[in-house]
């Protein structure tokens, strides 16, 4: 039993040694975390704005990027994709007011790569009609690009209301 225990604790001191090894710097954690939150801040207000050069700036150009909307079909993979998407929302609805809450973000050890989880309150003018999503899942990838924090992955859902007798 000690041989295994002991087999164990070695193993898992050369698993979660060797994990930090590709990482050459210093990472200041804080400043990367405020950097993602001013990002997902920026998000917010971009989407309000119907600013698409902005969002342009905070997804990554790439064609193997996703976002995964609220629709069963809306599975958009590249950025020309993703692009069109938005801007056909923004067409279609105005005076967007997004306020976002219950916010969660981690990075990777050498702060290249972070995921974030959050909850929105969406609310927009649809065909003259007032519309909300109240507690839209907000969840997503962002890669460290140049320098800069750019979504990879992203993913909105809306929670289910279902109610399940004990």
């Amino acid at each position: 039993m000690k041989r295994v225990l002991f087999f164990t604790v070695v193993t898992a001191v050369i698993f979660f040694t060797s994990c930090n090894q590709g990482c050459k710097k210093k990472v200041d954690r804080a400043k990367e975390i405020d950097d993602i939150e001013n990002l997902l801040e920026q998000y917010v207000l971009a989407n309000e704005d119907q600013d698409i050069n902005l969002i342009e700036q905070i997804w990554a150009p790439n064609s193997d990027i996703v976002l995964y909307g609220t629709d069963s079909d809306e599975k958009l993979i590249g950025w020309t994709n993703i692009r069109h998407a938005i801007k056909n929302q923004f067409k279609q609805i105005e005076n967007t007011y997004i306020s976002a809450s219950d916010q969660y973000i981690q990075l990777n050890e050498c702060a290249t790569t972070a995921w974030f989880a959050e909850s929105l309150n969406y609310n927009f003018i649809y065909k003259g009609q007032a519309r909300s999503y109240e507690g839209m899942r907000f969840t997503g990838v962002l890669s460290k690009i140049d320098g800069k924090w750019r979504f990879v992955q992203a993913h909105l859902s809306l929670p289910a209301h279902v109610n399940i007798e004990k």
